[in-house]
């Protein structure tokens, strides 16, 4: 090459220069008006400079998704269900080299440039509520778990070269979400022990690692305060990140920054709450779809108020550029994963391991000594989901499926009713024409034409699949027609789901789930379209059963040894993205279906499989064998088979706890996993079957729990030591989980809590020496209110080996030593209102927009606030920070173990965000170390409570 040649290459591209330099050097020469675009997810070219297109987002969370085929593994509940670090990181590499090829080799399903290779996954939100609708999409309940997972995948996703990333891994969704009704609107109130112990903790340690490139901030809003404007962006995720040396590139989830203004009402207009969120760390704003121009204008206008400078402007750039460096963007001669090809993608390799994958997810919840199958039982496999793999909203488009009948090479039954709809003349719905177009015509009951698969998946939502074609009936939008055309229900707004709802005089009206309508018949045509505004222009229909489903399982499973009941759900309905569940139960088709087949064949093997976890309680006391597992991808139907005839081990374990059907869970929108009781760290009733639950056909023992030291300090590490052994006949996987739990707690301590988990091989007879090195500060540590920092107390503990949460082994105590927990000095210092220890009828909300966090009672009810362990000595006055809309005044009453010290009226400040301070002299004095307790009566916000002398 030339020296002119060498001279005319611009600095930015010389992979021989620092990251940080080439940064710089890129970004001084771009005008304002390119730095602008840049924060929009369509980033557009700069032909002058050289630099391409670049978009933001892949969805990748078990398989590039929405970009055509491409290899499915299970969902990513399902890959916590293997307890497998390892495993969860060769998936993550095997997606982020098809998200590579795909980048390399195939246009984009939208828009121009090339597909992202920044891949938004993995999802550690924690799976709190099982009546979430993205239940599907974490990895477990416990923060050290998913956080451990959530690593491994991020690990994978970026590969091992120091110095560039195949891939460049997302977290989402930051924070404090696990509800999807009104997602855009709900508060998640997140009071200090749970936000660091709990919501926190799973997002740290793929930051601390450096394996996490990015962060996408949630729909929903924290204490009040819209996640996208969260100062804990700044505060918490970009201080984690500063060790490794790269800054967090922070995204927006889609149309979330047009959110802040309408529907939250949060900002005035769009050019504040733009410039606020650009403030608050989001780098780039996904908004309006391709439209780079609403964006580009309201940070404009943002601009020109003088909302923003273009320091905010550069700060988000530099993140970007940052990334796209260290993808090898700008110099792809020195990228190591420039040269992927296309034949990645769904190779042998790739599909081995989504059957490995899947395997290691299958949980088997209870055996009665009927599985594995002998390979010589005749088998029928039953039931809605014997037939079928569905995808997800956030799956790949499956290669080929292999369901559960195929993997046991059986004719599966569907156990549904297969119907015939006549109108009132006596003419059939059938499915006309290549396209299946729903028609009104004279039929037969026999002609395939006029027969539909009825499926009931709960609450009146049903699916049609035509007999004649194989497909979905599906409302076409454009001319509101349906059609007979759909492999699955699927996409954003499903369109294949529709009720028969009773017209009052033994008739049926269809109606469209998606739109509301019904189905009406034109006159001349017999064409069926969904334009009936109401049930007296719907047509009325009479259903005929022409196969009894039930009837046909039955008659399977009594024909066989052996029956497979393949129940559960389809990930568009009914609990997805935007709609929660409404509860825990089976579809009572389902329950119907279940207990028919089991009074024919008593050797019935019940296999759930579904996004989330079912309140299986009968099928638990009758049913010999369950098993549970995700919707995991195209080899499901073979990784159950391997299960189930015993050619694999049953490896999985709960990632969650099953409840029972009779126990009250606390309300939806109860994030205070203290108080409500969620998951098993507080939960007090029984479970149904308890996190970490999972049964082996190997026969595991565990022996010789040893610690290396009874006592220890606060920041010193123990070791244990813990034997375990295959007494069975057949070689098996074991996941070794240790729990620990404070026995002397002064505050409210988790019941357990998982500090290390490892999966184990052993062939039969075979024993190993397990050692685990667990640092006090990681394992035992609980956020203190009195100090707003993580510590360790003082006391004695327990270690527990466990086969489940509900199931321990082994048993060690031993003794932390340290100074006893000073008192909390509330003289001469601000006592934050949200650092209560208990509390009653109370909300975090913002104290302001940008930063700070207050109490209110909540609607019509008296606030308790209860502060333990104070000490007031010396204390003789009393301000507290205090805001209120209302006119007139509101109570504000403060005691020391149970005397009243102080009474303070709360006046009207005109506005929530408007504060002042409200002082009195104390009532008695009170020198003592003790309980403070804070009541507040009528609508108030406190911010916090001063004592001086």
């Amino acid at each position: 090459m030339s020296t002119a040649a060498v001279s005319a290459t611009p600095h930015f591209r010389d992979p021989g220069l620092p990251l940080a330099q080439r940064v710089d050097e890129l970004l001084s020469q771009l005008t304002d008006e390119e730095r602008i675009a840049m924060l929009h997810q369509y980033s557009p070219a700069i032909p002058r400079l050289g630099v391409g297109e670049f978009r933001t987002g892949t969805e990748t969370l078990h398989g590039v998704a929405w970009l055509g085929e491409a290899t499915t593994f299970p969902q990513a509940v399902g890959l916590g269900a293997s307890w497998d670090e390892s495993l969860v990181r060769e998936v993550a590499e095997a997606v982020s080299v098809e998200q590579r090829a795909f980048h390399h080799h195939r246009p984009p399903a939208v828009g121009t440039g090339r597909n992202s290779l920044q891949g938004w996954a993995p999802v550690v939100n924690l799976l709190r509520d099982p009546r979430w609708g993205r239940n599907e999409e974490g990895y477990s309940e416990d923060p050290a778990h998913s956080a451990r997972l959530g690593d491994a995948f991020c690990r994978g996703m970026s590969g091992d070269d120091p110095e560039h990333l195949r891939t460049a891994p997302v977290l989402k969704h930051f924070l404090g979400y696990n509800n999807e009704d009104d997602r855009c609107t709900t508060s998640s109130g997140l009071r200090p022990r749970v936000l660091h112990e709990y919501d926190l903790a799973a997002f740290r340690l793929a930051i601390a690692t450096g394996a996490a490139t990015g962060v996408m901030a949630a729909y929903n809003l924290v204490n009040g305060r819209p996640c996208h404007v969260s100062p804990l962006i700044e505060q918490q995720l970009r201080r984690w990140a500063e060790p490794t040396g790269h800054e967090l590139f922070v995204v927006s989830d889609a149309e979330a920054p047009s959110n802040l203004v309408d529907p939250e009402h949060y900002f005035d207009d769009h050019a504040e709450s733009h410039a606020a969120a650009l403030k608050a760390g989001i780098d780039s704003f996904t908004d309006h779809g391709e439209d780079t121009a609403v964006t580009v204008g309201r940070i404009t206008e943002a601009l020109e108020r003088g909302l923003l400078t273009m320091d905010d402007v550069d700060r988000a750039v530099r993140r970007q550029l940052s990334l796209r460096f260290r993808l090898g963007e700008f110099a792809p001669e020195s990228d190591p994963y420039a040269g992927i090809g296309w034949e990645v993608v769904n190779s042998p390799a790739h599909q081995e391991l989504a059957l490995r994958a899947a395997t290691e997810s299958v949980v088997l919840l209870k055996n009665e000594g009927l599985l594995p199958l002998p390979a010589d039982r005749r088998v029928a496999v039953v039931g809605p989901l014997a037939c079928t793999l569905f995808e997800d909203w956030y799956s790949g488009s499956h290669p080929y499926r292999i369901t559960v009948a195929d993997g046991l090479g059986v004719q599966g039954v569907e156990g549904v009713d297969r119907i015939v709809l006549r109108t009132a003349d006596g003419r059939a719905l059938t499915a006309a024409g290549p396209h299946g177009l729903l028609t009104v015509a004279e039929a037969q009951d026999s002609d395939p034409s006029a027969q539909f698969d009825l499926f009931d998946w709960d609450l009146g939502v049903l699916t049609l699949r035509s007999s004649a074609t194989g497909r979905y009936a599906s409302l076409r939008d454009a001319d509101r027609r349906v059609a007979a055309d759909r492999d699955q229900p699927g996409e954003w707004d499903v369109h294949e789901t529709f009720r028969l709802e009773p017209d009052g005089d033994g008739g049926e009206l269809l109606r469209s789930v998606l739109t509301g309508r019904y189905a009406q018949v034109h006159a001349a045509t017999g064409v069926v379209t969904m334009s009936g505004e109401s049930p007296a222009m719907a047509a009325v229909l009479t259903r005929t059963v022409v196969r009894d489903g039930v009837a046909e399982a039955v008659a399977a499973a009594a024909a066989a040894d052996t029956a497979v009941v393949v129940l559960g759900n389809d990930p568009h309905i009914n609990g997805r993205e935007t709609q929660d569940r409404a509860g825990l139960n089976l579809p009572p088709n389902q329950d119907r279906l279940l207990r028919a087949v089991l009074a024919a064949q008593p050797d019935t093997v019940l296999v759930v499989m579904s996004s989330y976890p079912y309140a299986l309680d009968w099928a638990a006391g009758h049913v010999p064998a369950i098993l549970w597992t995700s919707h995991a991808g195209q080899e499901t139907g073979r990784a159950l088979a391997r299960v189930l005839r015993g050619d694999a081990d049953a490896s999985g374990r709960l990632p969650q706890t099953w409840y029972q059907g009779e126990d009250e869970l606390p309300e939806r929108l109860d994030y205070d996993i203290i108080k409500a009781g969620w998951t098993y760290q507080y939960h007090r009733t029984p479970a149904l079957y308890p996190f970490g639950h999972g049964l082996s056909y190997a026969d595991f023992s565990y022996s010789r729990l040893a610690l290396d030291a009874d006592r220890l300090p606060q920041d010193g590490t123990v070791t244990a030591r813990v034997s375990l052994g295959n007494r069975g006949e057949r070689a098996g996987m074991e996941t070794v989980q240790l729990y620990v739990r404070a026995l002397d707690a002064r505050y409210e301590a988790p019941l357990l809590r998982l500090a290390d988990f490892r999966k184990v091989r052993l062939a039969a007879g075979e024993w190993t020496e397990l050692e685990f090195r667990l640092p006090v500060e990681q394992a035992l540590a609980h956020w203190d209110v009195a100090t707003g920092a993580f510590t360790v107390d003082p006391g004695r503990y327990e270690l527990l080996v466990a086969r489940s949460a509900a199931d321990p082994v082994l048993t060690a105590r031993f003794t932390v030593d340290g100074p006893a927990p000073a008192p909390r000095r509330a003289v001469g210092r601000p006592l934050r209102a949200v650092d209560f220890d208990d509390y009653r009828d109370a909300v975090i909300v913002d104290a302001g927009r940008t930063d700070g966090d207050a109490v209110t009672p909540a609607a019509n009810q008296e606030a308790r606030l209860v502060f333990r362990n104070v000490d007031l000595t010396g204390a003789a006055t009393l301000t507290a920070e205090v805001s209120r809309t209302a006119p007139g005044p509101a109570g504000l009453d403060v005691y020391a173990d149970g005397l009243l010290l102080a009474a303070l009226p709360v006046d009207s400040t005109g506005d929530r965000y408007t504060w002042t301070t409200v002082s009195a002299a104390l009532g008695h004095q009170h020198g003592t170390v003790g309980e403070l307790t804070v009541v507040l009566t009528g609508e108030q916000r406190l911010a916090a409570l001063t004592f001086a002398p």
